[in-house]
């Protein structure tokens, strides 16, 4: 597992924490608070998640990625984010660069993880969307006002219909965060591979 923080490009992250080679930071809250507070200090299981997920956390406009080292307990948002009660920054890694239509694979494949063929209209959809035979805006609002759509399901269509990156990290989040559990790093692999 190649753990990650992002920071912005002044490697910086909330309230002007400022990040460096080295520099660790210890959470203060309570045990029991919860993730994005004072209690657990944020990162990632991956790089790619990151990435990602970035559009729907802090939105770093040029993020910086660091490899980090963790400890004491740690905290799980379904792998969405990840919390520590302390943590350094070692040093600077690339980041991936990922691709709107990526993205929108990631949510797509999130999406059928969760809701299968459960809603045929949908599932004709992303199919025709990922072998490429139907990308177009309103087969994809088509699928999106699908009655029966999911949240994670309406997102990745609204995702391919506007490419749009917070749509895409949306209907991961949703699809994370649903009964059904979902490997969020699996996914995002499988949308990096070539098309």
């Amino acid at each position: 597992m190649a753990l990650c923080k992002l920071t912005d490009e002044h490697h910086r992250t909330c309230n002007n924490t400022q990040w460096g080679p080295g520099v660790r930071h210890e959470a203060t809250g309570p045990i029991e608070g919860e993730l994005c507070t004072d209690s657990w200090i944020h990162y990632y299981s991956h790089p790619l998640l990151a990435v990602l997920l970035n559009p729907i956390h802090a939105n770093f406009v040029n993020p910086v990625g660091w490899a980090v080292m963790i400890e004491g307990p740690t905290r799980d948002d379904h792998g969405l984010k990840m919390g520590c009660r302390a943590l350094t920054t070692l040093h600077q890694i690339d980041l991936p660069v990922v691709t709107t239509m990526q993205r929108v694979r990631f949510a797509i494949f999130c999406a059928q993880a969760v809701i299968g063929q459960t809603i045929p209209v949908w599932a004709r959809w992303a199919e025709k969307w990922l072998d490429g035979t139907d990308r177009t805006t309103r087969a994809a609002e088509a699928a999106a006002a699908a009655e029966a759509a999911a949240e994670a399901a309406r997102a990745a269509a609204w995702a391919a219909a506007w490419a749009s990156e917070v749509a895409a990290a949306w209907a991961s989040a949703a699809a994370a965060e649903s009964d059904n559990c979902i490997e969020l790093l699996t996914q995002a692999q499988r949308a990096m591979e070539k098309e």
